[in-house]
């Protein structure tokens, strides 16, 4: 019996095959599968790993630009919240606007108010306060919001008196360098409250200070003016000429 006989009578073996394929086409595809480099990656295949749009590709301009504006985002933000953290306590920018303080202070000087010292001791002789307005003032008219700034003369428990052209403390007249011009008024003898100041302005005829409006609460004193930064060809720090006033009432 020859074998297409066998095949017939036992369909259990017969190979279906599609139609116009040989079994040479067969052993030709299996024989070039075999030939398949797995190491080799198949160039006709996309690589998935590239296309996980899961992962940011980090060589992209796109990217690269995205990341740099928010780093700079980040930076302005810790520069802008130190600006505020510095200026709310630690120091702030001052403008002069007036006379008052000539001619250790003249128009348009731009000084550094140091706000922290005062948190750990209370204004002495000499110092150069910048200052709100005490309620007599803005009884006046003044803004509570305006600042002013004048010289520390008088501190709680101190005397202080303005006659014949010199500013007596503790009944020891002032050596006062600093000043524009003796003052040309008189004042009674005052003695400071306790956690009060007697301000004056240096340009003593052209100053409403203490003598005019009374005590300065330590309460409503901002900082100390310690450095001019401008103009520029008179930047440094500020000389507190009044060092003189401890040396008279030694």
């Amino acid at each position: 019996m020859s074998s297409e006989q066998q095949n017939a009578d036992n369909p259990e073996k017969q190979i279906l095959k599609p139609q116009g394929e040989s079994s040479d086409a067969g052993s030709a595809i299996a024989s070039g599968l075999g030939k398949l480099d797995p190491s080799k990656p198949d160039s006709g295949k996309p690589d998935l790993g590239k296309l996980d749009p899961g992962k940011p590709d980090l060589d992209k301009p796109s990217f690269r630009l995205q990341k740099s504006q928010k780093e700079n985002l980040q930076i302005v933000a810790i520069a802008l919240a130190l600006a505020v953290i510095i200026r709310l306590f630690i120091a702030e920018p001052r403008f002069i606007p007036s006379g008052s303080m000539v001619p250790t202070l003249l128009i348009g000087d731009r000084l550094v108010i140091e706000k922290i010292g005062y948190r750990f001791h209370p204004p002495t002789l000499g110092d150069i306060v910048v200052f709100e307005p005490p309620q007599q003032l803005q009884i006046y008219g003044y803004a509570p919001d305006k600042a002013f700034i004048k010289r520390v003369i008088g501190t709680p428990g101190d005397v202080v008196q303005v006659t014949q052209g010199k500013v007596y403390l503790n009944s020891q007249p002032l050596a006062e360098s600093y000043i524009a011009e003796p003052p040309a008024y008189e004042m009674e003898p005052v003695e400071v409250p306790p956690n009060q100041l007697f301000v004056m302005g240096d340009n003593r005829n052209d100053s409403k200070d203490s003598h005019v409006w009374g005590f300065l609460p330590e309460d409503n004193v901002i900082g100390r003016a310690v450095f001019r930064f401008f103009p520029i060809d008179r930047i440094g720090l500020l000389k507190l000429a009044p060092g003189k006033i401890a040396q008279n009432l030694k």
